[in-house]
């Protein structure tokens, strides 16, 4: 039987702040968002069979956000955040936060 992804990692929430644009009163403002961190297990979970190990192999941390629209803090309307910023994988190598390292991630192409 086939793990799910949900097996291989461990996830913790986190917030952090960003800075975004307000699209009506056009003010920058720091907010606080909601991250649910998604980190490999440090080992193969019991009862894995070559498939699991194959997809394990090639598993890279990650973050999701959770919020998907902030309040302005100067005028106070809704606004939605931006989507492309809604997964972000996790570097470790350099302890950042940002694309895989060598070059562009496999997304990139749909933003030009």
């Amino acid at each position: 039987m086939a793990l799910d992804e949900r097996d291989f990692f461990n996830n913790r929430n986190e917030t952090r702040a960003d800075k975004l644009t307000c699209p009506r009163c056009r003010r920058t403002n720091e907010y606080q968002m909601r991250w649910v961190v998604r980190t490999r297990k440090d080992r193969l979970p019991h009862g894995a069979d070559d498939r699991d190990r194959a997809l394990y192999a090639k598993l890279r941390d990650y973050m999701i956000r959770v919020d998907d629209a902030v309040t302005c803090k100067t005028c106070g309307k809704k606004f939605d955040i931006p989507s492309q910023h809604s997964m972000v994988f996790i570097d470790k190598s350099a302890g950042a936060v940002g694309p895989a390292p060598g070059g562009a991630d496999e997304d990139s192409r749909f933003n030009r």
